[in-house]
């Protein structure tokens, strides 16, 4: 008959490893409440990882009740050099206790006493009881307590991994010594991370080899006149009292004066009832899903900030299997529906859908593998009734996917997607699932639980398991709308969704669908040209090395200019020498330096946007089509990918030579380029209110040259040569993103006081734009978020950071955010402007592309002159500000030619 298992923890050495595992994110892991949790994260990690399996018929954690204990008052200094532990940790302790309770294990401290002489008292209790004992710990002391029915199980790598130790394997790490002899070796060498002493000069090995030989401690010192006259003997003489008292501290004990019997120990697993608040109230997402997909589901409701539980699972879905039911006994949807098409992968402009869900709670949720059932009859004149609301995630991508079906999405009002963005730029994910959860709903699981990821990815053949998932999709998207939008509500977000965000997504799509043509000859042209420039450039460079080498090979390439050529070292890391970038440009000048980095750059451009653009060019269209990324950033602004278009070079000519290879689609058009000058310095001179920047936007002044006429007090008679503008430019633009004066002395070249005194000079002339600063950085810090002009938030958990580096730059984030977040919002309803003027007034032209601040459009030559009217006149009234918006705009046959 099986022993039943006893458990026992070691409750602060396990939080201690858990806290200082995840120590590199102590400032990520923080709760609503400003509560640290990353030890708590490990811990219940842990919990839920070794504890649940193993299933223990009887378990307990035990914890410290103090710094002092009968071992300080027999040695004040014992532990003494030990940091003071951290005040994240020790915020965390009542929570890790309560955790403990809640996952049905006895918690217990004994003052006067240590944890580990707890367990040890109830490990050798267990032992004579009957019982396998098993203990946690990650401390070594403790495998002295190791016996015939008692393991001891270290941990490593934090609390994920544990060593399993038996007798035989102490018998081979203390080389044949027993468990009861550690405290000898201990008591001989000492023990720095206790403070405990030992004999000085005596070691591990040495200590080993002595007990080995004389059993224990006082068996040596009896023996120790037969000992050979040496050093050793001379140590071990000198620090008999040290051994003595050392061999004592280390000793765990058997016999503290516990209050509690093995039965109280009685393991009973989570409590789920009060387990559920509990997770919520630390923000442990993952954990409530987990519980949800058990079937233990938090419902949300308030009541003074806290939310109330219900930990009963929901109703079974009403699923209605599209391929087990006639047309006719679909369900007539007239109420507002969710809509989910679930694809075979992420390109939606490409991929197969391989699923569908549309439904409610009310009439039930059709689901099937095959969309032509989603594209004909009853369902598709849902999806054609404007009338009928659709609940989506993606409003985007699923517009792109039923057009290329011939249908036009309508009637969106709830993208959850954007809505959850907006709530919280900080937690945005394209897995519905986990996006549910991050906003408290957890009966949907996460696509990657369900169909695996990378390789591993795939639509389960089980339609159970499948359409299970599609139904819980759908329900979710029926269940989150109200909620978001009453936190769109109270953030003043709710005209920032509905009138830009939500519209802006379908004109993005629109984009999406039409791309952009790209003369793929021009592309193969300039791959012939550019590959000749990278041979001659490595000519030079192995010419001057003496000798061929691999250019791309950091390790080499050091060693050809730092060991062979002679030149002084940087900067070194662990592998070698750095060639970074940053390190070669500081070496500008000498000419196999200057070759090199022209080559990176050429190589660079040949890779990524020559190579990369002619591999994602449609056959069919000769066109390019990005994916916008409306929820990637967190100040607002678009990006792109696949390719990204917004990212094409412009500093060097090569690079923007990429440029002539985007054409227009159709004979005798042209490209139009329509871009605002210096948005970002417009936005700040109003948002700050600075009557001097704004003054300088009123006179149409050159704003660089102005700044530089004020920072180096020049007169009006005084002209600004290209350095001193240069500078001023460097301080314009670094004050937007809270330069520091050592990155402006690092941008300029200057030295930092020099660079000091530019921006103290700055902020005395431009004094609106330091109390602005100022003020914005003392609002983030009061409420944790900071605003655009359209009310676009950004949360930043970091601004109270004890970390400086993390600290300073939330705040330099809290200034940069409402500029660039505003000028995004400006752009984007530009876009609105223009995309519904050209449908509106029927114009051919289309939108092709938006980079930042720049919108690209493809003209007929006959609408070349309203186009050049309307579309700076539509970008210039986009937002109402107290300096001009000012838009330049230009034509050509290519992109290129077009700036």
């Amino acid at each position: 008959m099986d022993r039943p298992k006893l458990l026992l923890i070691d409750g602060n050495s396990l939080a201690f490893r858990a806290f200082y595992a995840m120590i590199n994110q102590v400032d990520r892991f923080v709760n609503h409440e400003g509560l640290h949790t990353n030890a708590l994260v490990a811990f219940n990690n842990f919990l839920d990882g070794i504890v649940e399996p193993f299933d223990p018929d009887y378990a307990m954690v035990a914890w410290d009740a103090g710094k002092t204990t009968f071992r300080t008052e027999k040695f004040d200094t014992y532990k003494g050099n030990r940091d003071k532990t951290p005040s994240e940790l020790t915020e965390q302790f009542p929570y890790l206790r309560q955790m403990v309770q809640l996952h049905g294990i006895y918690s217990y401290e004994l003052p006067n006493y240590e944890a580990d002489d707890i367990i040890g008292t109830t490990a050798k209790k267990g032992q004579a009881e009957g019982l396998e004992v098993t203990i946690l710990t990650g401390d070594r002391d403790m495998l002295q307590l190791v016996d015939e029915h008692i393991e001891v199980w270290i941990t490593k790598k934090g609390v994920s991994e544990v060593e399993h130790n038996d007798l035989a394997m102490v018998a081979e790490k203390y080389d044949g010594l027993s468990p009861d002899q550690i405290v000898d070796v201990k008591g001989l060498q000492g023990d720095t991370s206790d403070n405990y002493p030992g004999v000085a000069g005596i070691g591990p090995k040495t200590a080993i080899k002595l007990i080995k030989e004389y059993h224990s401690i006082p068996e040596l010192y009896e023996h120790i006149d037969e000992l050979k006259a040496n050093k050793q003997k001379e140590k071990l003489v000198a620090g008999e009292a040290d051994a003595t008292m050392s061999r004592d501290l280390a000793r765990i004990r058997t016999d503290a004066p516990i209050t509690f019997e093995l039965s109280d120990l009685k393991y009973t697993g989570p409590d789920y009832e009060d387990i559920i608040p509990f997770y919520q109230q630390l923000d442990f997402k993952q954990q409530l899903a987990k519980l949800a997909s058990q079937g233990h589901v938090a419902q949300n409701s308030t009541e003074n900030g806290a939310e109330a539980v219900d930990a009963k699972p929901q109703a079974p879905l009403n699923l209605i299997k599209a391929d087990d039911t006639a047309e006719a006994d679909l369900p007539d949807f007239t109420e507002a529906v969710s809509l989910y098409i679930e694809l075979d992968d992420t390109d939606y402009h490409t991929a197969a859908p391989v699923g569908f869900v549309i439904g409610n709670d009310d009439q039930g949720y059709v689901v099937g593998r095959d969309i032509d059932v989603l594209l004909t009859g009853k369902l598709k004149d849902v999806l054609l009734n404007s009338q009928i609301n659709k609940h989506v995630f993606n409003m985007k991508a699923l517009y792109v996917v039923l057009h290329r079906y011939g249908l036009n999405l309508v009637g969106v009002d709830d993208d959850i997607l954007l809505m959850s963005y907006l709530v919280d730029t900080n937690d945005n994910s394209d897995d519905l699932g986990a996006l549910a959860q991050q906003n408290d709903y957890y009966d949907v699981q996460t696509d990657e639980a369900v169909y695996g990821k990378g390789a591993k990815f795939a639509i389960p053949d089980d339609d159970d398991v499948f359409f299970e998932h599609l139904g819980q999709k759908g329900r979710a998207l029926n269940r989150l709308p109200e909620q978001l939008l009453q936190q769109l509500n109270e953030r003043e977000q709710t005209e920032l969704y509905e009138t830009l965000e939500l519209p802006l997504s379908q004109v993005l799509a629109e984009m999406e669908i039409d791309g952009i043509k790209v003369d793929s000859q021009r592309l193969l042209t300039m791959r012939t040209e550019l590959d000749g420039r990278l041979k001659d450039l490595e000519k030079t460079i192995y010419s001057e090395a003496g000798h061929e080498f691999n250019i791309q090979s950091t390790k080499q390439l050091g060693t050809v200019l730092f060991e062979e050529m002679g030149y002084k070292p940087i900067k070194k890391t662990k592998t070698g020498y750095s060639t970074s970038v940053e390190v070669l440009e500081q070496m500008q000048g000498i000419p196999i330096v200057d070759a090199i980095l022209q080559y990176r750059q050429i190589a660079k451009i040949q890779s990524t946007y020559v190579e990369g653009l002619l591999r994602v060019i449609h056959g069919s269209d000769s066109k390019v089509h990005t994916h916008y990324l409306q929820t990637l950033t967190q100040t607002g602004r678009l990006s792109s990918n696949d390719p990204n278009l917004q990212n094409i070079p412009a500093r060097l000519e090569e690079g923007r030579l990429i440029r002539q290879a985007f054409i227009p689609s159709e004979p005798d058009w042209l490209i139009v380029s329509s871009d605002y000058s210096q948005i970002e310095l417009r936005v700040l001179a109003h948002i700050s209110g600075d009557e001097n920047m704004q003054m300088a936007f009123k006179n149409d002044e050159d704003i660089h040259e102005a700044t530089a006429r004020r920072i180096f007090h020049l007169s009006p008679e005084d002209e600004v040569d290209p350095n001193m503008r240069r500078k001023a430019k460097a301080v314009n633009f670094g004050i937007v993103y809270g330069i520091s004066d050592f990155g402006l002395a690092k941008n300029i070249g200057v030295s930092r006081k020099e660079a000091k005194d530019i921006i103290d000079t700055y902020f005395e002339e431009y004094p609106g734009i330091k109390q602005w600063s100022e003020d914005i950085v003392a609002f983030a810090r009061e409420n944790g978020y900071v605003e655009t002009m359209a009310h676009r938030r950004r949360y930043l958990p970091d601004i109270h950071a004890k970390n400086f580096n993390v600290r300073s730059f939330a705040e330099r984030t809290a200034m940069n955010t409402p500029i660039q977040g505003s000028a995004a919002d400006i752009i984007k309803i530009a876009m609105l402007k223009v995309q519904n003027a050209l449908k509106e007034q029927g114009l051919q032209s289309r939108m092709l592309l938006q980079v930042h601040d720049e919108l690209i459009l493809e003209v007929p030559k006959t609408e070349l002159e309203t186009i050049h009217t309307l579309v700076p006149q539509l970008m210039d009234s986009a937002m109402d500000l107290a300096v001009p918006l000012k838009v330049s705009s230009h034509e050509g046959p290519t992109w290129y030619d077009a700036k």
